[in-house]
């Protein structure tokens, strides 16, 4: 048995059973192990970034890592946007990257680069195997490595010489280390603010937004009267009827800074200290108000459900009643497009347990407030600012929730970054419903240009935020790739579109001309 088969019958053997690929000459012989070895379904993507972008939303909805198939420095350079992603939003991934033949690197061929130092930028566990007979432990590391305090990522480096020579079989699971707890005395403190009398906001990350989490927290805001948000950048959130309500931080700065203002105390589950994602002239980078106190109750690598349920026992609080989200039915708008009628026609729409993928940005920003009330669901957003990640993580999701449909809400200019992932949803007859929202322009970046005082832009400053002349026909992209897709230029004909979409049991996309 060579290097790469026994590499593949470790992932198998560790509980990693999806391989997002993209593979070249250099990962030949892992790509014909894959295809002896049961138990791993291999998935092809025509572009890495919807390969990395795939793996980060298997992640997200299983909180287990898949593994991705790159080709050399290069293939690994293509994913490193939704590398970046992953990285924030804390998914577990095991990258697995070919190389030159150890003997072949003198070379200095082509391909030849340093895969070692563009892997680091976002791998917290990174290794290049020496030989075949070292590959399977390697793997083995690397994914309890990626299983490691809460996910992150490990890449394994795999010269191709590693893979063909004589292996040693797999190896057996490496044993992840329990998450550690948060410590005692910040569980103390953060029940001596809340105790104080001031005014108090949770912010919640990582698992403290799934259900279990959200009923501690919704306890302790009974008990305390603490407000609960999110950070805008947020991988996932279990919300909608019958959860704990959590508002996520504004985007813009004033509107940050205006909503926080009251604030005396912000205590942070698993989250980071609310900032702006910029530096702008004249506006703060820090959006609490001075003299806040920023306490963290449990950092992201910790036990955030546990530091829930320690300060929910020290605050006497296990027995309060959370606050719940009524449902509220909201019917859906006809006529011409509002975003406030594009929220409300999305909420009318939401199936109950459906996944929604959002990268909309600037069309979708009444989305959250107006789908606060519909079934229970997952909403999953882009958590590093990298844009062309909707598309690829609804692959992942899907591949990971195969009996969910997942609702992708995507910008076009964000969209032609990936757009490959439509042909993967093709490929795979993933239940896919995209709603791409063509408004010809990188129009965040319009009001971006705005709000850093650049001054007012002539028309070569607007060409290079906007995306038409020629315009992108969405239509005609998505059914080249496989996939079913029609125009919408009114409410009535996005209701009546996406309600056909969720309910095909395959991919489609509606482009709704903005």
């Amino acid at each position: 048995m060579n290097g790469a088969e026994s590499l593949a019958r470790t992932l198998v053997a560790s509980g990693v059973n999806v391989c997002f690929t993209n593979p070249g000459t250099s990962e030949m012989h892992f790509v014909a192990a894959l295809d002896r070895v049961e138990g791993i379904r291999c998935i092809l993507a025509l572009y890495e970034g919807v390969v990395t972008g795939a793996a980060d939303g298997y992640a997200r909805m299983t909180g287990k890592p898949a593994s991705t198939l790159l080709h050399l420095a290069p293939g690994l350079g293509n994913g490193l946007s939704n590398l970046h992603n992953a990285s924030r939003a804390r998914s577990a991934l095991v990258n697995i990257i070919g190389d030159h033949a150890t003997y072949h690197k003198q070379y200095d061929a082509p391909l030849n680069a340093d895969i070692e130092g563009i892997a680091k930028a976002y791998s917290k566990w990174l290794r290049t195997s020496k030989s075949a007979r070292e590959v399977a432990a390697d793997g083995a590391e690397a994914i309890a490595a990626a299983r490691a305090n809460n996910g992150q990522i490990a890449t394994l480096i795999l010269p191709a010489d590693t893979a063909w020579n004589e292996g040693t079989g797999a190896a057996p699971p490496v044993t992840v280390p329990p998450t550690a707890a948060a410590p005692s005395e910040a569980v103390a403190r953060a029940a001596a603010l809340l105790r104080g009398g001031r005014k108090t906001a949770i912010v919640l990350g990582g698992a403290s937004l799934l259900r279990q989490g959200l009923t501690l927290a919704g306890r302790i805001a009974a008990a305390t009267g603490a407000e609960l948000l999110a950070p805008y950048s947020v991988g996932r959130i279990e919300r909608g009827a019958g959860l704990v309500p959590v508002e996520r931080i504004p985007y813009p700065v004033d509107q940050a800074v205006e909503r926080l203002k009251h604030l005396a105390n912000v205590i942070l589950v698993g989250a980071p200290a609310p900032v702006a994602f910029f530096a702008y002239p004249d506006k703060p980078s820090v959006v609490t108000p001075e003299g806040c106190t920023i306490h963290v109750l449990a950092r992201p690598e910790e036990d955030l459900v546990g530091a829930l349920e320690a300060l929910c026992a020290a605050l006497d609080a296990r027995h309060a009643e959370p606050a719940l989200q009524k449902r509220e039915r909201t019917s859906a708008p006809a006529g011409a497009v509002t975003l406030p009628g594009l929220g409300a026609v999305i909420a009318s729409l939401l199936p109950e347990n459906v996944i929604v993928v959002d990268e909309s940005i600037t069309s979708g920003r009444a989305l959250l407030p107006m789908t606060r009330a519909a079934p229970p669901h997952d909403w999953l957003a882009n958590t590093g600012g990298s844009i062309g990640m909707a598309m690829p993580v609804a692959v992942g999701a899907a591949i990971a929730c195969p009996d969910r449909k997942v609702l992708c809400l995507e910008g076009d200019g964000s969209g032609m970054y990936t757009l490959q992932a439509l042909w993967t949803m093709a490929r795979e007859g993933l239940k896919v419903t995209t709603v791409l929202f063509a408004n010809r322009s990188y129009a965040i970046l319009k009001n971006e240009l705005a709000q850093v005082g650049a001054g007012n832009p002539g028309r070569r400053a607007l060409d290079m935020l906007e995306i038409g002349r020629p315009d992108l026909d969405w239509v005609g992209l998505a059914r080249a790739m496989g996939v079913p897709a029609v125009r919408a230029d009114t409410l009535d004909d996005l209701a009546r579109h996406v309600s056909a979409g969720l309910a095909s049991g395959g991919p489609s996309l509606v482009e709704l001309v903005l």
